[in-house]
């Protein structure tokens, strides 16, 4: 399988009347060419120079190998007692998205269970009831929050852990405990620079 490559393209439209452009109609044409090709991120922009861009990262990161062969996404759990820091050891070469389930052992009133990054950063927040033994799920490798598998609300942001060691506060409904389980999928730069 080829790598994915980046190639960045930049075209002048020059307007016939100095009028304001209402609509901007793009149709790609390729011709002679076997293969797939994506088009991503079209930028319209005024004036002579162009703006900075940066390339999507699905391009440049793979999943952490050892040995040649994919390494199995890494569990940390344990029980938490209404706040506590947990630290989360990464060895991949980049940060990881987190995968994090809360099962209450006792119902939390709406807003009283939030995650966040070391000392308050990334929080997210849930702003509904949480039953006893309700799987609580913030899935940041697929971008959905659930509890009991349907659709739940969320205020704020996915969690991820950075390379090496991050630290995660969890907070709970004071004097309420509940398991906690993060799952994470380590990563590695598998790109080749641009």
């Amino acid at each position: 399988m080829a790598k994915v490559k980046f190639i960045r393209l930049a075209e002048v439209i020059n307007k016939k009347q100095d009028k304001r452009v209402m609509s901007v109609s793009i149709k790609p044409t390729l011709y002679d060419c076997t293969g797939m090709i994506w088009f991503t991120d079209i930028q319209l922009q005024e004036g002579p120079v162009l703006n900075g861009y940066v390339p999507h990262t699905e391009s440049r990161l793979e999943k952490l190998k050892e040995d040649g062969s994919i390494k199995n996404p890494v569990w940390f759990n344990g029980v938490v007692r209404s706040e506590e820091t947990i630290i989360l050891f990464n060895v991949g070469e980049t940060s990881a998205g987190l995968d994090v389930h809360i099962y209450p052992k006792l119902s939390m009133s709406a807003g009283t269970v939030k995650l966040s990054q070391g000392i308050g950063g990334q929080q997210v927040s849930f702003p509904r009831e949480i039953e006893k033994d309700a799987d609580l799920a913030l899935l940041a490798s697929t971008r959905t929050c659930t509890k009991n598998g349907a659709s739940e609300p969320k205020e704020g942001f996915y969690q991820y852990s950075a390379a090496w060691d991050s630290k995660h506060k969890v907070t709970l409904e004071k004097g309420k405990s509940a398991r906690v389980l993060f799952t994470m999928q380590e990563m590695q730069d598998g790109g080749e620079p641009f």
